[in-house]
């Protein structure tokens, strides 16, 4: 029934002199627009001078004005290269630069590859390698000046040149030795499996998520921080103690060197969500400023997530919306007048495809992300409220507003940019919901903190 639906949709979708290009233009138009209106209306209330009324007694006017001044950069950043990159859309679709680069990926094949490469994987492999790498010389300007420009004034980042451009040929490195076999085994899945291509997509995309899962923990984020045991002590044993109690599977806890990069704090737990051990990875900058029974709180927290499920019920949508998309994809794929409309009037390439059919999906992407964010959104009351059950009320309360004191997280915001942008509540909110309050201003530990960072973040150029 599935099938015979998709198909009778694909053929009245494939109208000749359809208007594909002047349609995903005008989704794309459309969506910068809203976002850049969101965005306005977010910088409006990252203008204001006054301290919340909810956070009045936490936090003083000076990390106040500070937390804004850090907002109102962000955002002026956000829309001068969300504009760079609706230029250079804009100019990808007008220039047919997806047939000229098509066209290049197949010349150079034609060239320097052997004959066994001659077919359309290997071409399709190139072509993607090529835009890639086009993207990332592009975006070096922007890259440069988030981490050396804005994160370093405002005393956040602590990567150096060099550990930017090493980072930059890892993962250039990684997209090529993950990206040519998952690439390929893609690519094949569609062009061998007829109509019905999309349960096969699916079901190889879930493994791919599932391998993914299990060998980033173990492969991935060692070529980028370095995890050490967590020392014995106090915490520990706390932590273990903790674990314990709510019978999760824990195997090892790890800190890790985020001070490497960033002075902003972390924690999460890794492994698959419903079978085997897991390890706990608390960021350094955590530890050193946060008090012993505060780090407890924001595990509490996390571990919330993983007693209610979250994680296996965040993946399950997932899995949901990537087999809608598969599927729905299945109706475009042979879609002439789409392929016609950009520049491909003798071949239509799977991956080309694919990607055009992302340029029209985009709309349905931005409702599902909003819908996505209320539902994470719900499940962070419900892993706060975990942690207060746990007794751990001041402690999570005190912790969430030193983690914002120290990232300059915006103390409030607007609902609406809120609603799209945000997949956490707002600090106000969280704190309102957990019926916390103090009557101590955290930032007189500020400069205690500080200290702690620098030592921890000194690191030689």
């Amino acid at each position: 029934m599935i099938q015979a639906f998709l198909q009778r949709l694909a053929r009245w979708l494939d109208r000749p002199l359809f208007p594909w290009r002047k349609l995903v233009v005008g989704f794309s138009l459309a969506e910068f627009a809203l976002e850049n209106w969101l965005l306005f209306r977010q910088y409006r209330v990252l203008q204001r001078t006054t301290v919340p009324k909810a956070l009045d007694k936490e936090i003083d006017q000076e990390t106040f004005i500070k937390s804004q001044a850090y907002g109102r950069a962000k955002a002026k950043f956000s829309f001068v290269s969300a504009l760079f990159n609706q230029g250079k859309h804009l100019a990808t679709l007008y220039f047919n630069i997806y047939p000229i680069l098509w066209s290049v990926a197949g010349s150079l094949i034609v060239r320097y590859a052997p004959a066994s490469l001659s077919g359309e994987i290997p071409r399709s492999l190139l072509f993607i390698y090529l835009m890639t790498w086009a993207e990332t010389i592009i975006g070096l300007p922007f890259s440069y000046y988030h981490h050396f420009v804005l994160e370093e004034k405002y005393g956040f980042n602590k990567m150096t040149i060099n550990t930017w451009v090493t980072d930059m040929i890892k993962g250039q490195a990684l997209g090529l030795a993950f990206g040519i076999p998952i690439g390929s085994a893609f690519l094949a899945i569609i062009r061998k499996t007829g109509q019905n291509f999309f349960y096969y997509l699916w079901v190889f995309m879930l493994a791919v998520q599932i391998l993914g899962m299990t060998i980033y923990p173990i492969l991935i984020v060692p070529l980028f921080n370095k995890l050490e045991p967590l020392k014995p002590g106090k915490l520990k044993d706390s932590v273990e103690a903790l674990a314990s109690k709510l019978e999760f599977p824990l195997s090892e806890l790890q800190v890790i060197d985020g001070s490497k990069r960033s002075a902003h704090s972390n924690a999460y737990f890794t492994g698959l969500p419903w079978i085997g051990k897991k390890k706990i990875v608390i960021f350094d900058t955590l530890l050193e400023k946060s008090s012993d029974k505060e780090v407890e709180a924001v595990l509490g927290h996390e571990l919330g997530h993983w007693k209610m499920n979250h994680t296996s019920r965040i993946l399950f949508i997932a899995q949901a919306h990537l087999f809608y998309t598969f599927a729905l994809f299945s109706v475009f794929i042979n879609n002439r007048s789409l392929f016609a409309d950009f520049g491909f009037h003798r071949e239509q390439p799977n991956i080309i495809g694919f990607i055009l059919f992302n340029e029209i999906l985009s709309p349905t992407d931005a409702l599902f992300k909003l819908g996505m964010n209320f539902w994470t959104r719900k499940m962070e009351y419900e892993a706060d409220s975990f942690a207060v059950d746990l007794g751990y009320r001041k402690e999570l309360g005190a912790s969430l507003l030193k983690l914002q004191i120290q990232n300059l997280s915006s103390m409030d915001a607007d609902w609406f940019y809120s609603s799209f942008h945000h997949s956490h509540p707002i600090l106000t909110e969280r704190l309102r919901a957990m019926n916390w309050s103090s009557n101590e201003k955290l930032v007189q530990e500020k400069a205690k903190d500080e200290d702690k960072a620098v030592k921890a973040s000194d690191r030689e150029l």
